[in-house]
């Protein structure tokens, strides 16, 4: 157990020494390196109670077998520099995913089934939720598997058993078992190169994207992230705008963390979830008495607005709850 302290902390050292410190981690290095990395950006190891999403539940565990093939999707701006399950801020152009079960953080192999192009990332996030996707990539990660234009791709993902776990270990400051301890940057699952940008499939007509726009995170124009104060302005309720783009019947979805009557209570929730996600602090008269609601949002459906009450309760907001607002 000592010696495997000495050497967390000498990787520790030597990574502080080089100047490393990044908010990208480096699959193809040690995991020392990569534990030191992902707790210098807040994120931690975690596996996570079973949840329920849009009346479906699902059961994170660890299952260094797991192997599946489906659809996967890619998703960005909307997310980008925002909180991920395991409390990293989300790079949109790192080499990262999101999964629904695995644990936090797992190393995967996604192979592009469409064009055989195939690209080692790291899950540090829950989702997706839409249309039995089975992984959600970064625009990076979807740019390399050359399916970005097109927004969705059949793959195959694979659990790499050898690095997850010794990336787990590490975080966890535990002993390497003895299959793990011979870990090094010289692995094999890193041997295939990502083959040149030649080999990707023709772009599909824009049409053909519009057509699954609602299911495709990140696929709208980049929006500008609120400055803070904007965020956690407080309004009267007449005179809260919602921008177009609603779903069905002219409603848009917002997430409720908490309702206060003191207003020095909802700043400081809205404060605290401004990484999490757009904060609307609105006033609301109830039976003569001020009210002060914090929303996230607004979403175009009710995937989005979901998945951002599941990292609401992770955060331990158990009372979030999707809302809708006429416009």
């Amino acid at each position: 157990m000592m010696q495997k302290k000495t050497s967390f902390a000498l990787g520790c050292a030597l990574l502080l020494l080089a100047g490393c410190a990044s908010d990208e981690v480096d699959l193809k290095s040690s995991p020392y390196t990569q534990a030191a990395t992902i707790k210098d950006m807040g994120g931690t190891y975690k596996v996570g109670k079973p949840y329920q999403i849009m009346g479906q539940w699902y059961y994170p565990k660890e299952d260094y077998n797991y192997s599946e093939e489906g659809i996967a999707s890619w998703y960005g701006e909307d997310f980008h520099e925002k909180k991920t399950a395991n409390g990293e801020d989300y790079n949109m152009n790192t080499l990262t995913a999101a999964h629904r079960t695995l644990p936090l953080p797992s190393i995967v192999r996604v192979t592009n089934l469409e064009n055989g192009r195939s690209l080692v990332l790291r899950v540090n996030d829950r989702g997706p939720y839409a249309k039995n996707r089975i992984i959600d990539i970064s625009k990076r990660g979807a740019e390399l598997l050359g399916f970005k234009t097109k927004g969705t791709a059949k793959v195959r993902v694979e659990v790499l058993p050898k690095e997850s776990v010794a990336l787990k270990q590490a975080l966890l400051e535990q002993d390497f078992e003895p299959n793990y301890a011979l870990y090094n940057a010289k692995s094999e699952a890193f041997n295939q190169e990502v083959p040149p940008p030649s080999t990707m499939l023709p772009e599909v007509q824009q049409a053909q994207l519009d057509g699954d726009r609602n299911y495709l995170v990140g696929a709208g124009s980049p929006q500008v992230a609120a400055k803070p104060e904007e965020k956690i302005e407080i309004v009267s309720r007449e005179e809260v705008k919602v921008p177009a783009m609603t779903a069905g019947g002219g409603k848009k979805f917002f997430v409720q963390a908490g309702a206060f009557s003191k207003q020095e209570s909802a700043k400081r929730l809205s404060s605290q979830l401004s990484k999490v996600g757009t904060v609307n602090l609105t006033q609301a008269t109830v039976q003569g008495n001020p009210f002060y609601r914090v929303r996230l949002g607004p979403y175009n459906d009710t995937v989005d607005a979901e998945a951002t009450v599941e990292k609401l309760r992770n955060y331990g907001i158990n009372d979030a709850r999707v809302v809708k607002d006429e416009l």
